[in-house]
């Protein structure tokens, strides 16, 4: 199969990052209503709901644009995968977002396959360092 895998993956999660940020920037006070009520009061009063939505519509275009472009993965992946973990915290585990482990699954392999060498150095140094001192 080679990186046929590759190309699927990241093509798939470029058009559903892409076409939610198109979705939110149509209706944002409607995806606004994914935010459970005790996230709610966190936010500063400076910022609205929908001023909160719009930006993360073009976050959300940003990271799709990326992986369609197949440019900076890594990156898309990472940003994308942190952006997943804080929808699935911040809106709850329910039908809807029970599909975005899916999706962070998905962005998870494409960051481990992406990966820079500096960035697979660092980690394996870091492990390294950190089994020495485990085994003192």
């Amino acid at each position: 199969m080679g990186k046929s895998w590759y190309h699927i993956l990241r093509v798939g999660l470029g058009i559903v990052f892409f076409w939610i940020g198109v979705l939110i920037l149509k209706e944002p006070e409607l995806w606004a209503g994914f935010i459970r009520l005790q996230f709610r009061e966190f936010l500063p009063e400076s910022i609205s709901l929908s001023g909160l939505m719009i930006g993360t519509a073009i976050f959300d275009l940003v990271i799709g644009f990326l992986f369609l472009i197949d440019w900076q993965i890594w990156l898309a992946s990472l940003f994308g995968g942190a952006h997943l973990l804080v929808v699935i915290f911040v809106a709850g585990i329910n039908e809807t977002t029970i599909r975005d482990i899916g999706l962070l699954a998905g962005a998870l392999a494409l960051l481990v396959e992406s990966s820079p060498n500096f960035a697979i150095e660092f980690l394996k140094t870091k492990i390294i360092k950190n089994k020495q001192k485990d085994e003192k």
